[in-house]
């Protein structure tokens, strides 16, 4: 796994670069989000293919734990993928929502996150 930053306005994005996936499990995500705060970065980009298809399935519940405990601790998460080969209507949905605020998004691209 390797850690890249980006300055941008005053903001220190981490991009988490690795072949592997890297949240397998809630507990992965909350380590991760846990290491983050302690290292002080403002934003976070994750690659879609860095975490489990099931966090991309509602039902498990695994997206609503690991996004709360980024929203608990006030980290702004970008999740940079393809999200259009999902058929789920309420992942969609959730998709659309979270793409309304600021806290959590769903993009396409790194420079999309850094623009």
């Amino acid at each position: 796994m390797e850690i890249k930053t980006h300055q941008t306005d005053n903001l220190t994005i981490v991009e988490i670069v690795s072949p592997d996936i890297i949240i397998a499990t809630i507990e992965d995500g909350t380590d991760l989000v846990g290491n983050l705060y302690y290292q002080g970065f403002d934003k976070v980009i994750l690659h879609e293919k860095n975490i489990t298809p099931s966090f991309f399935d509602l039902k498990t519940r695994m997206a609503g734990e690991i996004l709360q405990k980024f929203s608990n601790y006030k980290i702004r998460l970008a999740i940079v993928g393809n999200f259009s080969k999902y058929e789920s209507k309420s992942l969609n949905d959730f998709v659309f929502e979270s793409n309304k605020g600021r806290v959590i998004n769903f993009v396409t691209s790194i420079e999309e996150v850094l623009n």
